[in-house]
């Protein structure tokens, strides 16, 4: 069991790092200087958003309403703006580099996402009837 938690752990630090990687080189504005930054930054995202992410959610909730959910794309720019400020190797340009790298790095996370459970063994889904 806790083999298989560290392993869960490590599957979606490597879900996180390919994603930053994939925004890194989509958006010109979002630079990882080597790859040790980018793991780094990967590492970094995880923490930040595990801890500081929902509690900033929590207190911008009647935006975020307002918005229909929009919000939380600037909330997850934010977020990448923290990394970038906390990891050296790791830059981002402006404000709207940040949004579109929150947006590369959900949408390749998602999809991603899709082929594995919850508890990152890889299922699929069955179509049709009883066989």
């Amino acid at each position: 069991m806790i083999l298989q938690n560290i392993l869960g752990l490590l599957a979606k630090w490597l879900v996180n790092s390919l994603a930053l990687f994939v925004a890194a080189w989509l958006v010109k504005g979002v630079v990882i200087h080597d790859f040790y930054s980018g793991i780094a930054a990967a590492a970094m995202l995880g923490i930040v958003n595990t801890f500081i992410r929902p509690v900033v959610i929590l207190l911008t909730l009647p935006v975020s309403i307002l918005t229909l959910g929009l919000f939380t794309l600037v909330i997850n720019a934010l977020m990448l703006e923290l990394v970038a400020w906390a990891i050296e190797g790791f830059k981002l340009a402006g404000f709207w580099d940040a949004i579109l790298g929150a947006l590369v790095i959900s949408l390749v996370s998602w999809s991603i996402n899709l082929f594995f459970s919850s508890s990152w063994r890889v299922s699929y889904i069955r179509r049709g009837g009883d066989r």
